[in-house]
């Protein structure tokens, strides 16, 4: 495969999707942004996501239809195993994934670039109370959490606590680079 994987990790509420997001409107289809697939309906207030039941999930990932999947939140998740073709075709492919599932990545895409997505954890439980999705307990929780998960020495790390423009262009950068050399 001669693109390149860039695997978007943070934790909940630190930008990732909107850092994606601000990326996908400059850079349009200079870039391939995988959308998702997950065992939670879509409803408008989330992540543009194609939306399985736990059984649809689970037939689509022993057919092989996934690049890679992984279970967190009590949610399936997954990416389509199309990104396969668009990283054959030496674009630049860009998707949101778990930190948990970095092993798993880098041994299917080992050139995979790895950016991390960073907010003070203020700005985070902020973000997450606006969601409306969990109470302040489940909040607290959710951030106590140890993430365990240790990223290759080669992650970039992308601060977005203040204006989504700065890490937005930050990020923005980054994908330049890489379309401009081609890969990784």
């Amino acid at each position: 495969m001669s693109g390149t994987f860039v695997a978007v990790v943070g934790s909940s509420g630190a930008g990732k999707d909107s850092v994606m997001n601000f990326a996908r409107e400059r850079l349009g289809h200079e870039i391939s942004t995988v959308r998702r697939v997950v065992t939670r309906p879509a409803d408008g207030g989330s992540e543009d996501h194609e939306s399985l039941s736990e059984a649809e999930f689970l037939a689509a990932e022993s057919r092989g239809d996934f690049a890679l999947s992984w279970e967190a939140h009590g949610l399936h998740y997954g990416l389509p195993i199309s990104l396969d073709r668009d990283l054959g075709e030496g674009r630049v492919v860009v998707a949101n994934l778990s930190r948990a599932v970095i092993p798993d990545l880098l041994r299917r895409y080992p050139t995979a670039l790895v950016v991390e997505v960073w907010a003070e954890p203020e700005v985070i439980a902020r973000r997450l109370a606006g969601r409306g999705r969990e109470d302040a307990g489940e909040i607290r929780r959710r951030m106590d959490r140890s993430v365990g998960v240790r990223l290759p020495a080669s992650t970039v790390r992308i601060e977005n606590s203040g204006a989504l423009e700065v890490a937005g262009e930050q990020f923005v950068g980054l994908l330049r680079d890489l379309l401009r050399v081609g890969a990784y």
